[in-house]
């Protein structure tokens, strides 16, 4: 082998090493596929890991109820799977729920996390509110580009996602799987991001979560909605590469 290609051989390998591997975590009704964008930004700075929740995208439905513990479950086989120790995580929406409630249950899985548009304040009231609007039939009618985007993404398996999705909402009012007192015993360092134009999930519930945690930062992203497609990448992957790559202190 020529020098030249032994020696960009030998430099792959060593950034292959040194690279921070990230783990991005998708939302609910979302799937990996959201983050490809973002990805190609970030693969300059981490060795990234995504998956399809059960259900979503190329992922199978399963039999069993969708709960933040299965996906949880989920998210460590995974890590087992291709050899992931302790990782820093990045999840939007649900994924961020997810990465909190591992940092919570499995601390030795989780080196540092970034959470972005997390909605938190699950209580009956609200998640029957929530889980009205994923009802396919009104969806269909109402918003067919939208019906049609589900589609897209989740294949025609999509109608069946949304009302496993509906049922997890209602029994996250009913019983959340994160309470505010499991929150103090939570070590792993924690960014909360929320965009000022967010509609789904408010500043107010953010900020209570980062009050409630012991190794928390707050941030809120300037004229940003919640929808993920709707996020300015760039701004998104400065501030994760910003967050990953900070030297303590």
């Amino acid at each position: 082998m020529p020098l030249l290609f032994r020696v960009a051989f030998f430099i792959n390998s060593l950034n292959s090493l040194i690279m921070k591997k990230l783990l991005l975590l998708h939302g609910a009704l979302g799937s990996q596929r959201q983050f490809d964008s973002l990805k190609k930004i970030l693969s300059v700075d981490f060795e990234l890991y995504s998956l399809d929740f059960y259900g979503h995208g190329d992922s199978e439905i399963v039999d069993k109820p969708f709960t933040i513990e299965g996906f949880a479950r989920q998210v460590l086989d995974f890590m087992q799977q291709h050899q992931l120790e302790k990782t820093a995580v990045f999840g939007y929406s649900m994924g961020g729920y997810v990465g909190l409630y591992l940092a919570k249950h499995h601390p030795e899985k989780v080196e540092k996390l970034f959470i972005l548009a997390t909605k938190w304040d699950w209580n009956l009231e609200s998640a029957a509110q929530e889980s009205k609007m994923l009802r396919p039939e009104i969806i269909k009618d109402k918003v067919p580009k939208y019906a049609a985007y589900l589609e897209s993404l989740h294949g025609k398996k999509w109608e069946r996602l949304l009302e496993k999705t509906a049922a997890m909402m209602l029994a996250l009012g009913n019983l959340p799987p994160l309470k505010q007192e499991d929150l103090r015993t939570i070590q792993t360092e924690t960014l909360l991001a929320v965009g000022d134009k967010d509609m789904m999930v408010s500043l107010e519930e953010t900020a209570q979560i980062f009050r409630g945690l012991n190794h928390s930062q707050l941030l809120v992203l300037p004229n940003t909605p919640h929808p993920i497609d709707r996020i300015d990448t760039q701004k998104i992957a400065y501030q994760i590469s910003q967050y990953f790559n900070e030297q303590p202190s």
